[in-house]
């Protein structure tokens, strides 16, 4: 592929989709997207209609008189907000480090590395953001601790919490929870809890306990899925030894409900990721330009993004209905400190 002129950049879509397949076919453990699920948008921030809570359950009256007109939904909705803002990162391709490729691989094979390095980064930002804002008792309200620690506790029920959240979450907003949320960690423990065992025994005979899998397990939970959490990053400071820690907290674990309708923002549910689309086509776009100025190509991967909780607000910009609490109970006490 030719070079740019120093400075000038190009749309690589071809880069950004080769990366995008390794990225996805290997996660790392990245479950943030399937928990706030891309809503591309051609705005760079606005406001999408909420449905309140006490408007989801209402009976109203059905009936038709003749020659008389049928009922209609009537129901004030609530502002849901959101502002994208710009996440990227540059990873430069030294001409030395290109000359260890060979001349028809140069501007593939190692732009693709290139890209790798620089994508995988932002999407460990995003990782983070997405598991402080949901393992967070702030902003998951509905919750409460495990009488019994799932990871070195004394005879834990697992199941038995799990069915108790699941109940509190259909008395709050009166739907019932898709997914459960667990830390890698979390999940090689707990799949050994006899409370599980002794059920897989009978729900899966002769099932193999180190090669459990995590739709064994959500049929044990009753959920539809079990995302499960094995991201991690060096949380030391510079210059200091790596600190390999987990973006999911041990401590937690989570049962909510997830969109199921990635186009319905009005479909009670967990959040959304919103994608200015006008900015950043790709998720994350992928650009090149020369440097002249270091001897190397640049490859920058950016997207504007914005990690929301489905939150409906009123005029002053305070929280009326807490939808994302509502349809989600973040269970704490998970591992024995």
């Amino acid at each position: 592929m030719p070079r740019t002129a120093s400075g000038s950049a190009i749309y690589r879509p071809d880069l950004g989709l080769s990366v995008m397949e390794y990225i996805e076919g290997d996660t790392m453990g990245r479950i943030g997207l399937e928990l706030l699920p891309l809503f591309p948008t051609k705005i760079k921030s606005g406001t999408y209609p909420v449905i309140p809570l006490e408007a989801l359950l209402e009976l109203p009256k059905t009936a038709r008189a003749p020659r008389s007109g049928y009922g209609r939904g009537d129901y004030e909705t609530e502002r849901g907000l959101f502002s994208t803002f710009e996440h990227g990162r540059e990873e430069a391709l030294d001409d030395e480090e290109q000359a260890t490729f060979d001349q028809e691989t140069r501007s593939g094979i190692a732009g693709m590395l290139a890209v790798k390095r620089a994508m995988n980064i932002i999407l460990r930002a995003q990782e983070k953001r997405i598991a402080d804002k949901l393992f967070n008792p702030t902003n998951m309200s509905n919750g409460g601790a495990v009488s019994k620690a799932w990871v070195g506790g004394t005879d834990p029920t697992p199941i038995d919490d799990v069915n108790d959240a699941r109940e509190s979450i259909r008395r709050a907003c009166g739907i019932l929870p898709n997914t459960l949320v667990l830390a890698y960690p979390t999940f090689q423990k707990v799949k050994r809890c006899s409370q599980i065992v002794e059920l897989l025994k009978y729900t899966f005979p002769g099932i193999d306990m180190n090669k459990m899998t995590s739709t064994q397990l959500a049929h044990i939970f009753d959920v539809e899925r079990l995302l499960i959490g094995g991201g991690v990053y060096n949380s030391a400071k510079r210059n200091n030894d790596a600190i390999i820690t987990d973006f999911w907290s041990t401590e937690y674990a989570l049962l909510t409900r997830t969109a199921t309708d990635t186009g319905d923002l009005q479909e009670p549910s967990l959040g959304r990721t919103f994608l200015w689309t006008e900015d950043s086509p790709g998720n994350p776009i992928v650009e090149e330009y020369r440097d002249e100025g270091v001897r190397a190509d640049i490859f920058r991967c950016r997207h504007h993004i914005d990690e929301r909780l489905i939150q409906g607000f009123d005029e002053d910009g305070s929280v009326v209905s807490n939808i994302a609490a509502g349809c989600s109970y973040l269970l704490s006490n998970i591992t024995k400190k």
